[in-house]
């Protein structure tokens, strides 16, 4: 366990991004940052992460009883706002400086966080795009997704259909069967490159555009999958239409008291890198 907040590491040194990967990102959508955390950091976020998930997920139901979306991994948001060494992780000015870099903005807020947890023998992430469900009015939404344990070959990291985030919204469905088989044909009918960046090392991360079609496979192995989330999006936007209803959940749960055309700016959106 961890000694308290002071004991954590302040995660706020700036992490030298190459120009490489700058337009790597701008142009398939999604790139993979190696040891953006050390493994003694990530070692001891991990931890309380861990616990954290370890409290709002007890009402899981079993594996087997779940649908497509629930097998794919237990899901506990905004661990930030329920465990102040969380908040240090998330709101981190090292990972929101990336975020920034790699969108070419000057400074961006936080959306929300997502710890995801794929447990042995859980399901495949259909393919989706993240931002159908976010009223965001703005292109320049990003998601890092960075493993607290080392991934396999065979456990399997996120695949990315590079440069479909140029299409912008392209579907309305959820993450699902549907989705999967819908999306699926639409990237071999585009004939997209589908990238996966292999195995990974804790504190290693990749970053994809919130429009980016991406998957993941199921986990075959013992372990469970381990990952933290945080998306990011770029300080002065705005809130969309909210036209369907995920889109109002969305709004209600991580935009409070904003309406449409509404700066993204509410107490749960705080900037967490400005140039």
């Amino acid at each position: 366990m961890n000694g308290g907040i002071s004991s954590l590491p302040d995660l706020e040194n700036e992490f030298p991004l190459s120009a490489q990967l700058v337009e790597e990102y701008q142009e398939k959508g999604h790139v993979c940052i190696r040891n953006l955390a050390a493994q003694e950091e990530i070692r001891t976020y991990r931890n309380v992460i861990k616990d954290a998930v370890q409290d709002y997920a007890k009402q899981a139901a079993p594996l087997e009883e779940r649908d497509t979306f629930g097998k794919a991994f237990l899901q506990v948001m905004n661990l930030w706002e329920k465990s102040k060494e969380v908040e240090k992780f998330v709101l981190a000015e090292r990972f929101g400086k990336v975020a920034a870099d790699l969108l070419g903005v000057e400074g961006v807020r936080i959306y929300h966080d997502q710890a995801l947890y794929k447990e042995p023998g859980g399901g495949h992430t259909p393919w989706h795009q993240d931002q159908t469900f976010w009223p965001l009015d703005t292109n320049h939404t990003i998601t890092m997704w960075m493993p607290l344990v080392d991934i396999s070959e065979e456990m399997g990291s996120l695949s990315f259909a590079s440069k479909s985030q140029l299409e912008g919204y392209v579907s309305k469905l959820g993450i699902s069967d549907d989705s999967h088989a819908t999306l699926g044909r639409r990237i071999e009918e585009k004939a997209y490159d589908i990238v996966t960046h292999g195995a990974m090392k804790a504190g290693d991360a990749t970053f994809h555009n919130g429009w980016t079609l991406h998957s993941a496979p199921g986990n075959p192995t013992d372990q469970t999958r381990e990952v933290m989330t945080v998306i990011y999006v770029a300080d002065g936007a705005q809130v969309s239409a909210i036209d369907t209803a995920a889109r109002k959940k969305d709004q209600q749960q991580w935009l409070p008291g904003l309406g449409e055309g509404d700066l993204v700016d509410s107490r749960l959106n705080p900037v967490v890198y400005q140039k």
